[in-house]
């Protein structure tokens, strides 16, 4: 594999979008995974729950 510099035009051309993209999805899974825990938490008559921090959370 051979490298070269890019002309004036072919950087230009360059498009970002990628990172923005991968952002995204990663906010929406997240949203989704919060979405199912806060729903389990809710529906749960008791139980315990430690989230990395050092926060415990405990219902009955």
């Amino acid at each position: 594999m051979t490298y070269r510099e890019l002309s004036l035009e072919e950087c230009m051309n360059i498009t970002p979008g990628e990172a923005i993209t991968i952002a995204s999805i990663m906010a929406m899974i997240l949203a989704a995974v919060m979405a199912v825990v806060v729903y389990r938490l809710y529906r749960a008559s008791k139980g315990t729950v430690t989230i990395p921090g050092g926060w415990k959370f405990d219902w009955k």
